[in-house]
């Protein structure tokens, strides 16, 4: 006699059939284009720094893993785009021995204490990204000038500072557009900023490049669009409001859009599939949440830039926005009565 077994189970039961380590891959390769043109900008120096944060974030992973007893998780390239996020936030001469530390922090403070990949409730490299300017607050905000003409010959003498010594820096660049207007009250031309013709972090490269990656990732359905629209369309409305308020104090809604970490964190960092929320509702109270907090702390905060601080506060209430905003039952009304 055939018997036939009814399964009962959670949800998802339809799903796309593809692992996490081919979205992780995926999210590799739309970054590459980014980490080539930051050391196309910054030569030598951008590519020991993004690489050591990148070996020390798999090291540590691989390290952990082995020491839990566990099959080691390396190959899900979770720990590659860590590394790579976290390099890319930090500035091209940043002495190598911090970037390690850095790595190390972003998997095992950031990632592996919350129980690994699917259970991180903060964006990995951001907090790395945290812990290293709280600890090397002179370091994280000094900056190498871009487009040096021995760049692929010659590495600042600050990256190979001893670990535990105080680094030196032979080369200082004026101040990043987003200082340069906080503290001077000067923009950059939209153009140059758009183009990655700046100083600054090796990740404030080509905000195009960056926008072609992000929608590389959107059109194989591999990142919820409504993040990244929702933190640059809040963005700019604030900043654009301010801007009419009084344009000669307020810098224009696209220098807010393309200065600083803005467009790397909308599209790489604050779209972390497990640090968001679920509800298409919800995508888009977070993403303005970031998008809005970016623009008071850079307006009226005491930093020039607002991005990473924004997207670890809106990661630590996303349990909470999914909590408020659920998804309505199928079958059922949207207000239930009382009885």
């Amino acid at each position: 006699m055939l018997r036939k077994t009814l399964n009962i189970s959670t949800s998802p039961h339809i799903n796309s059939g593809r692992s996490t380590e081919q979205i992780m891959k995926n999210v590799v390769w739309a970054l590459l284009p980014v980490v080539f043109f930051s050391i196309y900008s910054f030569g030598l120096n951008a590519l020991l720094v993004i690489g050591t944060a990148t070996f020390a974030s798999v090291l540590t992973e691989h390290v952990l893993c082995k020491l839990s007893k566990k099959k080691t998780t390396v190959g899900d390239y979770s720990a590659v785009i860590t590394g790579l996020l976290l390099g890319l936030t930090l500035p091209p001469s940043f002495p190598l021995w911090m970037a390690f530390i850095g790595g190390i922090i972003g998997i095992a403070l950031g990632k592996y204490i919350f129980g690994g990949l699917g259970y991180n409730v903060f964006n990995p490299a951001l907090v790395a990204r945290a812990v290293l300017q709280a600890a090397f607050p002179v370091a994280i905000t000094t900056w190498h000038p871009a487009f040096l003409t021995d760049r692929f010959s010659t590495v600042a003498s600050s990256v190979f500072t001893w670990p535990f010594m105080e680094p030196k820096f032979d080369v200082i660049s004026g101040a990043t557009p987003l200082s340069a207007f906080k503290f001077d009250g000067v923009t950059t031309s939209t153009v140059e900023l758009a183009l990655g013709q700046i100083s600054g972090s090796a990740g404030e490269t080509s905000a195009v490049i960056i926008i072609i990656g992000g929608l590389y990732l959107i059109a194989r359905n591999m990142m919820n669009w409504r993040i990244p629209a929702a933190i640059l369309l809040s963005a700019f409305v604030l900043s654009g409001v301010l801007f009419l308020i009084n344009s000669e104090i307020y810098p224009s809604p696209w220098f807010m859009l393309f200065s600083g970490g803005l467009m790397l964190g909308a599209v790489f960092m604050a779209t972390d599939m497990v640090s968001s929320p679920i509800t298409p509702l919800g995508l888009w109270v977070y993403g303005a949440i970031i998008g809005i907090l970016t623009i008071v702390i850079r307006v009226w905060g005491g930093l020039s830039e607002g991005v990473m601080y924004s997207i670890l506060l809106a990661n630590a209430i996303s349990p909470h926005i999914d909590s408020v905003i659920k998804n309505r039952v199928y079958g059922t009304k949207r207000k239930m009565k009382a009885a």
